[in-house]
């Protein structure tokens, strides 16, 4: 049996809400959909077109579920710097593009005892 060694250093958070990034804040935003997120990086899809390149530096905004109970959540906004580290081609308009922060988030996002904690 084959075993796929977990190279990721924590667990990711997985959602689908809105991301805006672009090279420069005072530049027109782009919109994708957010997919996964860590402390240290995200994943999000977006149109083709509108793509960034491997290596591009970005500006992101986007929002982080912070969750107080298994039934209730708060939003944790956010505006991060990163360098966009892979893109894959998902079909001929979209594409998912990770970017590694310049900065680390100041939480887990996927670390619920955390989360608990920190909206005590």
């Amino acid at each position: 049996m084959d075993s796929i060694m977990e190279r990721r250093r924590e667990k990711r958070l997985r959602y689908s809400w809105p991301i805006w990034f672009a090279e420069d804040f005072d530049d027109i935003l782009t919109q994708g959909q957010m997919v996964d997120i860590s402390s240290g990086g995200a994943a999000f899809t977006c149109y083709a077109d509108n793509c960034p390149a491997d290596g591009d530096r970005i500006t992101a905004r986007f929002s982080v579920p912070r969750y107080e109970d298994e039934e209730t959540f708060d939003l944790t906004n956010i505006i991060r710097e990163g360098e966009i580290c892979r893109i894959d081609e998902l079909g001929p308009y979209v594409r998912r593009v990770a970017v590694q922060f310049s900065e680390p988030l100041s939480f887990q996002p996927a670390n619920t005892e955390e989360q608990e904690v920190f909206c005590v």
